[in-house]
This record gives structure tokens, sequence and C-alpha cells, in this order.
């Protein structure tokens, strides 16, 4: 059996760690394209700053555009080209590491997230849209990112709900994982076939990824609602430091080692829906990972735990908390059918899979979900 797992090369976190952005600049050579939003670079600026003077480096600024476009992906090649740079850096949210990943094509790239509000930036892909926001195509490189870099005072001055967005997408890691580990099904770390020329084929994913997904789903419950507390009040505590680890690192390691199964697939389902497009990514994978759990009629001391769990770190746990106040019958399973389509992930349920029952899981999560909000008088 071919097993795979991919990791970044370095992962540092730590208070003020962006001072020593220009360390890691001078592995590569003396200057670095710097992808990311002007309000990024503004919030950031002073350390940034401190690290060019500190190290004698340069960063070229981009005035990246904001989307992760192919015609931005050209630009800022041709800018780094021009400049000679060294490096990339993408400094900021999702779109800023999407388009740095693509820049560097798998080579010299460090990511430095700003917020840590997906497991996006430890992987090896990304996803590209048009120019106007629609979603293009899938990009996978050679290997992950080269550098990880984790400023927890940055992560931690943040919106809180950036950070519980991250819980909601971390939340899924395990359970879908479980899944993928249980039907044997391939992983994003083997480079399934057709996905590159030249790939060496698929691959399962190993025992260490699995220990990893499980290890992310207890720091969450351990850590997260003092996490929260701590990001509402701007303050870098173990709890922090853990859920921001949690987050980004376990989360990414676990999804693209681990394996996606019914929960992202779910939540892309549910993006088809106008109501949903207002909320963060794990806000909605949250709820899917509670549909997902129904899909497999999961033991139900379990489905309590995650209940409890998101109710108490602020996570949705009904249609309406992303939302959807009410949908049709035709609807749902229009949402289902969306993610059942033949490449989604959630045929790496250890069952057969139709649209119908992915409806019917996602109508009795719903309920479920505004039973317990009921129960408590939420």
């Amino acid at each position: 059996m071919r097993k795979a797992f991919i990791s970044p090369t370095k992962y540092v976190q730590g208070e003020d760690e962006l001072f020593n952005l220009g360390y890691f600049v001078k592995t590569f050579g003396n200057s670095a394209l710097l992808i990311a939003h002007p309000e990024d670079v503004k919030r950031v600026r002073a350390k940034l700053d401190y690290t060019i003077n500190k190290f004698n480096i340069t960063l070229v600024e981009s005035n990246f555009g904001g989307e992760c476009s192919r015609e931005e992906v050209r630009r800022l090649q041709g800018l780094a080209k021009d400049n000679a740079c060294s490096c990339t850096i993408g400094l900021g949210g999702g779109k800023a590491i999407d388009t740095a990943k693509c820049v560097a094509e798998g080579e010299a790239l460090i990511i430095v997230p700003t917020i840590a509000a997906t497991d996006a930036p430890t992987s090896h892909s990304a996803v590209l849209y048009t120019p106007d926001g629609q979603f293009d195509d899938y990009a996978y490189f050679k290997q992950s990112p080269s550098v990880v870099m984790i400023d927890t005072t940055v992560i931690a001055a943040a919106p809180t709900r950036f950070l519980v967005s991250g819980m909601g997408d971390a939340l899924s890691t395990y359970f879908e994982a479980r899944a993928t580990s249980n039907s044997y099904s391939n992983v994003n770390a083997g480079l399934p076939c057709g996905v590159r020329e030249g790939a060496c084929g698929p691959a399962k994913g190993t025992n260490t990824a699995l220990a990893l997904a499980k290890f992310c789903y207890e720091t969450l419950l351990k850590d997260g609602p003092s996490a929260k507390v701590a990001c509402d009040c701007n303050l870098v505590t173990p709890a922090l430091e853990n859920i921001i680890e949690a987050n980004i690192l376990l989360s990414g390691l676990g999804f693209e080692s681990g394996g996606l199964a019914a929960a992202h697939a779910i939540h892309n389902g549910l993006t088809s829906l106008a109501g949903t497009h207002h909320y963060y990514h794990g806000e909605k994978v949250a709820f899917s990972t509670i549909a997902q759990l129904v899909l497999e009629n999961a033991d139900q001391d379990e489905l309590q735990e995650v209940l409890d769990f998101c109710i108490a770190v602020g996570l949705p746990v009904c249609l309406a908390d992303i939302g959807v106040d009410s949908v049709s019958a035709e609807e749902l399973l229009e949402v289902a059918r969306k993610a059942c389509i033949p490449e989604e992930s959630i045929h790496s349920m250890p069952f057969p899979v139709t649209a119908e029952a992915v409806a019917a899981a996602i109508r009795v999560a719903d309920q479920l979900g505004r039973n317990y909000k009921q129960g408590r008088g939420a």
C-alpha cells in the first residue's frame, strides 16, 4: 500500500516572530517579493521595517490586487523577475497566501498568516479565481511552503471571529481523516492521478496524519473556549498558542495527509445558498461537520460533544446560523447533488453516499442544532 505525508520544511510560531522574517529571507538571498493586501502591510509595518533594517534585506511590495487570479499571478511573477527577488512572501489571509503559492510554484516560499482562520497556510495547494471572484481551478505544487511563520501577537490582535472560524475548519479534520482512513481512500499528499502530469500516482494517508488529526480535535476541546477569551482580550496565552497551532499546523497536516470526506463536500454544496455567502469557510464547515456525523450515524455522545464545543466557542450548529432561515426540499437536494459530484471528497466516506442521504443528513443536523439551542434557551 502506497502512503504519503507532506508538510512545510519549517514551521515556527511565537510572539513578535515577524521580527525574524529577514532571517528566513536571507536563507534564500537578499530580497523578497511581498504579496500582501495594503491594509495587512499597514498592520505590521513597524515589524517589517525592523526586520528589513536588522537583516539588511529588500522587500519588494507588490500592491496585491486582492484576488488570486491567473492574471494577478502573471503580473506578480513578472514583478519578481524584474526585481530579481530571491523568494516570495505571502502575508495576510487566504487570497494573499494562495497567490504567493502560485507565484512561487513550490520554490522559496515563506507564508506569514495574519489570521488563524483556515488550515491553508501549510498546504501545497491553492485555489484560483477569475478577476471578478468566481471559482476557476485548483493548483497543486511539488512541495509545501519552505517556511510557515506565525506571529502570535498579530493573530491575537485580529478579530476573534477569524480564530473561531479557524476552529470550525479544524473541527472537521479528525472526522474527515477518520472516514478517509476507514475507507482506504486517497489523500491530497499523494497527488492523485490527473492532478499534474508526471505525478507518481495516488496514495493513502499515514497513521501519523490520523494521529495528528485526532490531537487537533483534542486540542480544540481542551483549549478552544479559553483561547477565544484570550483573543477577545487581544492577549497571547498558552491556550491561544495551542489553538493557533491546531488551526494552522495540526489541521493543515491533518487534512492534506489525512484526507477530506463529507464535511468539506457538504460545505461546497452549501455555498450555492445565497444566505451562506456572508459567512466564513470555517463557520460553514462546522455545521457541515455535524451533518457528516449525522450521515455516518456517529455515536450520540460524540455528536453531543461536538455540539457542546460549537456552542462554547460560538460556531454554527444549524442552517440559520449560516444565514439560511428557510430552505425548500428541492433546494436542499440541489445542495446535496453538488456535494456528491464525482470528484468531491464525500466519496471518501466508508460507505456509498447518495444525494438523498446527504439532504436528509443536512435537514436532521439542522433540526438537531435548533433543538439543542432551544434546550439551552439560546
